[in-house]
């Protein structure tokens, strides 16, 4: 079985080409929907939240207000890092589970679509690795558009996550989506390269 790393950062078009995989039959594995369901009300992750952040973070029906938590991480560093410490535990093993689940169905290649790859030391598990990368003023408008925030807000969530330009040299296969429209050829190759 190999299992494939997919990283990129907010607005690079990572979740394009996570698709493009699914489309064409490949199983992924999307760790932002692991973190979704491990921090649902009652859940192990939900209560340490709950617990470092306060009731405040909460909607009406109990359930975590994630535009708010995100407001809280993304302008302080101390907490989203306190954040990614209480909720990896949790986001490794459902990924671990997840995979093991694909394992059983006889999958032979399995994408991770992982943001926080290398930071979570889940690149050592993974070839290749592929980093969907966008140029900054690029990613910084897009977010913009896409979000509907001001351009500082844009830039400091950018700003809050491991530069594209580092997460680049540690690739192996590079999908530069500066241009709005993923190069078929890098994602062909890449089906190609992940399949082989």
């Amino acid at each position: 079985m190999r299992i494939v790393g997919l990283t990129g950062g907010i607005a690079s078009g990572k979740s394009t080409v996570s698709n493009l995989f699914k489309s064409h039959g490949v199983p992924v594995v999307d760790a932002d929907l692991v973190a979704h369901d491990v921090v649902r009300k009652g859940t192990g992750g939900w209560k340490k939240v709950v617990a470092a952040f306060g009731n405040d973070i909460l909607l009406e029906n109990g359930e975590i207000d994630r535009a708010r938590l995100g407001q809280i991480v993304f302008s302080d560093s101390t907490k989203r890092q306190l954040l990614n410490r209480l909720l990896a535990p949790y986001i490794s093993s459902d990924i671990f589970w997840e995979v093991m689940k694909l394992w059983l169905k006889g999958s032979k290649v399995i994408v991770l679509d992982i943001p926080l790859l290398f930071e979570a030391k889940m690149d050592k598990w993974t070839a290749p690795i592929i980093v969907v990368w966008v140029d900054p003023e690029t990613q910084v408008q897009r977010l913009v558009a896409r979000d509907g925030i001001p351009e500082e807000q844009a830039r400091n969530k950018i700003n809050a996550q491991t530069a594209l330009d580092w997460k680049k040299t540690k690739a192996d296969i590079v999908i530069n989506n500066s241009d709005g429209i993923l190069h078929w050829r890098a994602c062909s190759q890449s089906l190609s390269r992940v399949r082989s």
